[in-house]
Parts: structure tokens; sequence; C-alpha cells
């Protein structure tokens, strides 16, 4: 009830199994432990936490300035209401190789199912954003090595690298990459902004572990279907800032609601009901667990 029922290491082998499936795994970027509870209700195979969506929820821009400790935290909470593996997003890894394993080891003890470190130079940005700097391939090599130390926790959490170069050095060299980070240990591969069909397709052909699609808005890459990607052969896709967004323009909406009307009257019916609310947070299992306690008088 306070925690789901799935202990976080059966998250982990779930994943592992999922992803080798054959079929397309769908994960939604959670913003909330309670956004959560909806994807898994909904019947979503995880959930993403995205270090952009962390960072302009504490009203920051996506450049690298949320911490390790503030990431795992929120991640931990995030992760901690769903029976659903949680995949996050470590930016470049919070420092060294030797914080990169401490990160890994956090997460593990945090619950989560994987994550994946990226090849950026801090101050890093949004992967869809133009003129990126990288580092060079050895030094991410040396992360990748780092993040697989930190697993002598659990062998399941999952490590993805995640290969900028597609903007900066084009796609032969992001391909190049994306092997060298295999060979250092990635589990998954996530090629960031790719720009059609075409280099999904190049990308499958030349990498062999899993492979994680983008499908953010307002980026470079077009919004391809389930099927689409299914039949490009990736593993898993991610809608990381969707529910952000979502939320974002319906709380300016009902708040322009207000200021134009002077009472949220008229937005009502484009919220989610008391009810609905209750038996997301199972009210009533709590309810009877509270009456079964006190169920006596003192005398």
């Amino acid at each position: 009830m306070l925690f789901a029922e799935i202990p976080a290491a059966e998250k982990r082998k779930n994943f592992r199994a999922n992803l080798k499936s054959g079929r397309l795994l769908q994960f939604p970027g959670s913003i909330s432990p309670l956004v959560s509870m909806l994807i898994e209700k909904k019947g979503f195979d995880g959930v993403y936490i995205s270090g952009s969506v962390l960072s302009n929820d504490l009203g920051y821009p996506d450049i690298g300035l949320t911490t390790q400790t503030e990431i795992a935290q929120r991640g931990r909470q995030i992760a901690r209401t769903t029976r659903l593996p949680s995949l996050i997003d470590i930016d470049t890894g919070f420092g060294e190789p030797m914080n990169v394993t401490r990160t890994v080891q956090e997460l593990i003890e945090m619950g989560l199912a994987g994550c994946h470190i990226e090849d950026q130079m801090n101050p890093k940005r949004c992967g869809h954003l133009d003129n990126k700097n990288l580092i060079d391939t050895s030094e991410v090599i040396r992360k990748i090595k780092a993040a697989t130390l930190g697993k002598n926790l659990d062998g399941n959490f999952l490590i993805c690298a995640r290969t900028d170069a597609r903007a900066s050095e084009g796609l032969v060299k992001a391909i190049d990459r994306a092997k060298a980070y295999v060979d250092a240990g990635a589990e998954m591969i996530f090629p960031e902004a790719l720009q059609d069909e075409g280099e999904f397709e190049q990308f499958r052909r030349a990498i062999s572990v899993p492979l994680l699609a983008n499908m953010t808005e307002f980026g470079k890459s077009k919004l391809l279907t389930k099927s689409d990607l299914q039949r490009l052969g990736y593993n898993l896709v991610i809608y990381p800032v969707t529910l952000l967004r979502l939320a974002m323009k319906a709380a300016e909406h009902g708040l322009d609601h207000i200021l134009s009307h002077g009472s949220q009257e008229g937005v009502v019916p484009s919220m989610q009901t008391r009810q609905e609310l209750y038996e997301l947070t199972r009210y009533e299992e709590y309810n009877k667990f509270d009456k079964d306690i006190f169920n006596f008088k003192l005398t």
C-alpha cells in the first residue's frame, strides 16, 4: 500500500525480461509519484524520469544544474509508487568516473531499474538544441566502465549510453561512438536527435544491443508511432516531457480562466474528479487499514 508490492530487484529483472520480448516498450515521462501511479493504471510498460523535467520542475533550464542527490531522491519518490520499472536520466553522471559509480549505487539503493548517461560536456543542454559540445569518446568509455562497476549491488540494473553526436559530428561518427560505448559495457543505446526514419534504421542495423527512441515534442526527430518504431526494430520508446507539457498547458488555461471569469467553475469538467483521485491513491484501502487498527476505545 505505502510502497509498490513488487521489490525493486524484481522490477529490474522484469525490465530485462521485457527488453528481450521482441515488442516495443513504452515509458512515458513521469512528473510525480502520483503520475507514476496513473502511468501504471493506464497499462504502460514502465516509467521514464527525465533530467529535463526534474530541472524544469525546480525552475531551472536543462543545463546540468541539478545535483546527484536531488535527482536520486526525486527518482526514488517517482519510482516508489509503481510496480513498473523506472529508467532515470543522470545527464553526464554528476562528475568524474568515481562519481558515476557512486551515482549508480545510489540509484540501485533508491529502487531505480536503470539509467542513461550522455556524452555531452557540462554545461550540457537539451538534446534537440544546436551547438552541443561533446567530451572525447575515451572519457565517455571511462564513465561507462565506472557505471558498470556500480552494478555490483545488483547486476540487473541497466546501463544505457546516450550519444548526442548526430548533431555535431554526423550520423556515422554517432554510430561509431555507440559501438565504442557498447564495447565499454553499455547495455542499451540512446541515439539522440535522429532526423528521419532512415537514420533510425541505420542505427538499428549497426548496433546489436537494445535501442531507445526519444519521441519528444518540438524536437529534431519526427514523432514516430509505436508501430513505426516496432517495425524499425527499436526496443523502448520514451515520451520524456509530454505529461509536463500537457499539465503546464492545462494549468495555464485554468489560471487564465479564473482571471477572466472570476471562478474556476467553467473548467471543472476538465478536471480529474475527487472520486478518480481517491481511486488512484487507493483511499479506501488506507481507510480500511486505519479502521482495523483504531477499532478500540481507551478506558
